[in-house]
């Protein structure tokens, strides 16, 4: 087993998760970067490894390949998630299929076998999970109920998981999200989006690595669903 910390993170092809990537390596983790379409890594400390987390066993495999390879996990960042805004009696079966598929199944397989990797190791570890201030903060203009039943899942399982395994040495947050300039916003809606924060403007990525960054360094910190949206869930 390598006494290198390794971290995986999902989502990892493009926006934040592809910027985490760095992030983590520059922490000194070997990481297991996953995605349905990541390619292949020529850093050796970069395992890529191409997963559908929304299937049942995606994210165990993940976990599967991460030991094959390094022997350990030390850290987990959720990023993989799906966002349909829609009114609500809009919503097809079919949506709420792809969006608790990846929001919810891929949190829970990913995370059981990280969090076992954890333990079997002899405790100790950290879990990040990426939510939305949409949870806090429901925008009349901007329905999406779908992300409020998911990601409100997340922060409530961010605050049990913490308190299970504080004793383990297990730490649990979340990061909670206004709108970030990322592919999945078109660039051209990004004046109106911007409207929803206070501060007038969307957040950059590298402001959303520096808040995982943080959470991953805080040692005292778990429990804590720290929010990056420019006033969003404060008020408007």
């Amino acid at each position: 087993m390598t006494t290198q910390k390794v971290a995986i993170i999902t989502g990892a092809s493009q926006g934040i998760g592809a910027a985490l990537v760095p992030a983590y390596r520059k922490l000194g983790h070997a990481v297991v970067a996953v995605s349905r379409s990541i390619g292949p890594s020529d850093d050796p400390g970069v395992l890529a490894v191409r997963a559908d987390l929304s299937q049942p066993g995606g994210g165990t495999r993940v976990v599967d390949e991460a030991l094959a390879r390094f022997g350990r996990v030390d850290a987990l960042v959720n990023n993989a998630g799906v966002f349909v805004a829609k009114p609500f009696t809009d919503y097809t079966d079919e949506d709420f299929a792809t969006v608790a598929g990846t929001n919810l199944r891929g949190f829970f397989d990913v995370t059981r076998g990280a969090v076992a990797a954890m333990l079997e190791r002899g405790g100790g570890g950290h879990v990040v999970n990426v939510s939305t201030s949409l949870v806090d903060h429901a925008l009349s203009g901007f329905p999406s109920a779908l992300a409020a039943l998911t990601k409100g899942g997340l922060n409530a399982v961010t605050r049990s998981l913490a308190i299970e395994y504080a004793d383990r040495g297990i730490r649990v947050n979340a990061v909670a999200l206004g709108v970030i300039r990322t592919p999945m916003h078109a660039p051209e809606a990004h004046d109106a989006l911007a409207a929803l924060h206070p501060l007038g403007r969307v957040g950059e990525v590298d402001e959303v690595v520096g808040a995982v960054t943080f959470l991953e360094q805080a040692g005292f910190v778990t429990g804590e669903v720290l929010h990056v949206d420019g006033g969003q869930s404060a008020g408007h």
